[in-house]
């Protein structure tokens, strides 16, 4: 059983929100990360596949067709459960209302939701500036309706411990981040 004055913190948000700016604010203030996303990496590079948006669906699916849409959950589980025995988890690309849950029902108040939520505008653009896997508008709305409706991202969005506006500057996120971390130690 975890330390339970550790938490993990998921972020969760749509794509371009700026999850992983904001994973970065809490592993810069010393917090291990578990990028949901790696698993999907390191499948790509086992199996020599380019990292493009085309493989990295089809390697999401088979993990979620092979374990459930929990997969992702289901095999870092162990990984967060290990590492909150010594300090706070940030956890980067919780997805699906059953990885919610599977999580939720292993670890309880210890997960805490963050939302960032951003105008779909501002992420569309964002999506197209980016340097890594960039998407045009129309590819940014076809994974938003894909996510949405296959992977049930919504659900951690709506029932989120704290949401966090993410419409301006670096800086302003900061603060935001800085506000999120303020309530967390008052609870």
């Amino acid at each position: 059983m975890p330390d339970s004055k550790n938490v993990a913190v998921a972020v969760v948000g749509m794509c371009g929100s700026g999850k992983s700016v904001l994973a970065n604010h809490f592993i810069n203030d010393g917090w291990a990360c578990v990028y949901f996303g790696g698993v999907t990496m390191k499948i790509l590079e086992e199996k020599g596949l380019p990292k493009t948006q085309h493989y990295e669906k089809q390697i999401r699916e088979n993990l979620r067709k092979e374990h459930g849409m929990e997969a992702y959950a289901k095999l870092l589980y162990p990984q967060i459960n290990d590492l909150l025995t010594h300090q706070n988890v940030v956890i980067d690309g919780l997805y699906s209302w059953d990885e919610y849950k599977y999580l939720k029902e292993r670890l309880g108040d210890r997960l805490i939701i963050v939302a960032v939520i951003t105008n779909r505008e501002i992420r569309y653009k964002r999506l197209h500036l980016r340097p890594i896997r960039p998407l045009s508008e129309e590819e940014a709305i076809m994974r938003d309706h894909h996510e949405i409706e296959n992977l049930d991202k919504g659900g951690p969005i709506a029932i989120a411990d704290y949401y966090i506006l993410n419409n301006t500057t670096l800086d302003d996120l900061k603060s935001r981040y800085e506000c999120f971390t303020s309530w967390l130690n008052a609870r």
